[in-house]
């Protein structure tokens, strides 16, 4: 089973300067390599306190020289935010200084604070999302740009040309239901945000799956990749009152940042299914929501958080993890102790679990230009 680090960057209430921050989050991802991680991960937010990495690629280029072998993947490149062509040209340049080891993950983006920045039209995010993933997965594979309604992009080479194939190792994040389809055309795995019940989550792959064989009859689907937010601790009730105490803290962030009580949340097109969020807030409140999330993750003894990854594996057939141990203002040394906990006596057990390995990308031939 692979396993990925993710780093997060958040600073709740800015209660640390940004430097200490990013200096304590780059010292643990330093650390996830020699731990035994098979890849380290970032997300990308801008503008806030929440998460203080707007430039997931930035990072992960720093780390492709910080590490040998680990993957290194963007969980996600939020692709409204930005011009496709850029995207293509930067996945591509960090592909050629890891040696092909990096994994594209993208999303749409749901925070109005961030779109507003942008000064995008959020009503748009899902059609600029599927343009734009179109035209970034084409041009990774032919070496090119060109085209796209809103883009209206002139044909350009992706120079340096990329060199091996990103149509099994990219991912897309889909939490709402309506997305589900939507990345099973695109010809794009999954990354799954642990974010509502379980067998939710299960009952959108069998929609995901079932288009997938209509659009792409036999060739499998990238089996999925899961997030999560770890605490693990050998004492159950620290286990429990930490775990709750940051976990349930880390969620009123997100609650915090996508304004989820706002009566804008869940009202821009396509993104009506968001809605039932801001009604479950207001039926139970939000320390009853943050402790509903916090029991989605895999928190507890190591062998419950062992037996809550199982559980996550079997019911949506994951093919890897990618699991962030600092979070809500957790104190970094607490956060050492969780990561070494999780290191030494859960990391070893679930790397043994037997999955197919991440697919190994193919090589391009090289395009005619490059002749």
């Amino acid at each position: 089973m692979h396993v990925g680090y993710g780093a997060v960057f958040q600073n709740p209430n800015n209660q640390l300067p940004d430097r200490e921050v990013w200096r304590q989050e780059v010292r643990l991802a330093e650390m996830a390599e020699p731990m035994g991680f098979d890849s380290v991960w970032a997300i990308e937010h801008h503008f806030d306190d929440y998460t203080m990495c707007p430039d997931p690629v930035q990072f992960l280029t720093y780390m492709a020289g910080r590490t040998k072998r680990a993957k290194l993947g963007s969980m996600v490149i939020v692709l409204p935010w930005h011009d496709p062509i850029r995207v293509a040209e930067a996945v591509s340049v960090l592909d050629h200084l890891s040696d092909g080891r990096f994994i594209l993950g993208i999303g749409r983006g749901l925070a109005r604070i961030e779109y507003e920045g942008f000064r995008i039209d959020q009503n748009e995010g899902r059609n600029l999302f599927v343009e734009y993933t179109e035209l970034i997965i084409n041009a990774l594979e032919k070496g090119y740009m060109e085209g796209g309604r809103y883009t209206r992009q002139p044909r350009r080479e992706i120079r340096p040309f990329p060199f091996k194939s990103f149509r099994q190792r990219t991912y897309a994040a889909a939490v709402s239901p309506e997305s589900m389809p939507i990345m099973a055309k695109l010809g794009v795995g999954l990354l799954v945000i642990p974010q509502k019940p379980w067998d939710m989550v299960k009952a959108d792959f069998e929609v995901y799956h079932r288009v997938w064989r209509e659009v792409n009859g036999n060739r499998p689907a990238p089996k999925p990749l899961s997030g999560g937010f770890v605490f693990v601790d050998e004492n159950k009730d620290r286990a429990e009152e930490q775990a709750m105490k940051w976990l349930t803290a880390n969620y009123k962030t997100v609650i915090k940042h996508y304004e989820m009580q706002s009566e804008k949340f869940g009202t821009y097109k396509s993104y009506e299914s968001y809605r039932m969020i801001t009604k479950h807030i207001a039926k139970y409140g939000v320390d009853a929501a943050a402790a509903g999330f916090a029991n989605l993750m895999p928190w507890g003894t190591p062998d419950m958080v062992l037996e809550k990854l199982a559980n996550i594996r079997d019911l949506i057939d994951a093919n890897g993890f990618m699991l962030n141990f600092c979070y809500g203002g957790m104190p970094y040394d607490e956060a050492e102790r969780n990561l070494k906990c999780f290191v030494k006596h859960v990391l070893p057990e679930v790397k043994k679990w037997q999955t197919e390995p991440l697919p190994e990308p193919a090589d391009l031939a090289a395009p005619e230009a490059a002749a």
